[in-house]
């Protein structure tokens, strides 16, 4: 899964494809470096990420949404907004993707079950503005499975089949470097709710903590490293900015671990 994010502030390409061209061109470039889905978001969900209005996310996502659709790829639309999503489907995307996982909005979970769409549905504690602050639990991997069971849970009451819900553990949203850490060591007990898990460690602060300090464009070595390690674990979506280095490496990786 490609990440084009067009918008202003996202942590490490924020302002880089805010223009509609660029933004496409990007997203051509991922599906050529072997991205089968691209997930184009037009607000940012980062830490501390301040709430973006309807129509500026409408007017930054939906015309890349709909040009990338038009050429032929699968695209994920990433966004909490129920106007938004609806604006995507119509435009071409196949699956949403919420961070919120349908609390924000439940609307939304209808929206998919009608459109027949896939959904992604990610742990995330609060909101991106105050979630960093919202980081305690009594067992980071139980506390995590249990919202994804029961936001599974509700999706499927709402008329999502089971087989369209795929999980996140939501890496990073409102966790600190151990729990990060316990997650991906321990993520064979997300996986065994059934349903396909996507990773997204993607040059994330944890990964430069980690390595001494590294920013956010030396981080590929700790990404590449966490995705084969999630592979290897059962994690089947992979939610990255570099998708050539990841590609490669989990091709690698999977032909090691074998059918």
């Amino acid at each position: 899964m490609g990440i084009v994010n067009v918008t202003p502030d996202s942590f490490s390409d924020g302002g880089l494809f805010l223009d509609p061209d660029a933004a496409v061109e990007h997203g051509l470039r991922l599906v050529a470096e072997g991205a089968s889905i691209l997930d184009v978001g037009g607000a940012s969900t980062r830490p501390g990420a301040e709430p973006v209005p309807v129509g500026e996310e409408l007017t930054r996502a939906v015309p890349v949404v709909e040009r990338l659709a038009a050429a032929g790829h699968r695209i994920s639309i990433d966004t909490t907004k129920h106007e938004v999503a609806e604006a995507a489907l119509a435009a071409g995307a196949t699956l949403v993707n919420d961070v919120s996982a349908f609390r924000f909005a439940p609307e939304l979970a209808g929206l998919v079950a009608g459109a027949g769409a896939d959904c992604c549905l990610s742990h995330m504690p609060g909101e991106p503005r105050t979630m960093q602050a919202e980081a305690r639990y009594d067992d980071v991997v139980g506390d995590v499975k249990a919202y994804l069971e029961e936001r599974l849970a509700f999706a499927v009451s709402e008329g999502i089949p089971e087989e369209r819900v795929w999980l996140d553990p939501g890496i990073g949203f409102g966790k600190t470097v151990e729990h990060n850490l316990e997650l991906l060591r321990r993520l064979d007990e997300i996986v065994a709710i059934g349903r396909p898990v996507v990773i997204g460690t993607s040059r994330k602060s944890f990964l430069g903590k980690l390595a001494g300090g590294r920013g956010e464009h030396e981080r590929l070595p700790g990404t590449i490293a966490t995705n084969v390690l999630a592979l290897e674990r059962g994690a089947r979506v992979f939610r990255v900015h570099d998708v050539g280095p990841v590609a490669d490496a989990l091709a690698i990786a999977t032909a090691t671990v074998g059918p």
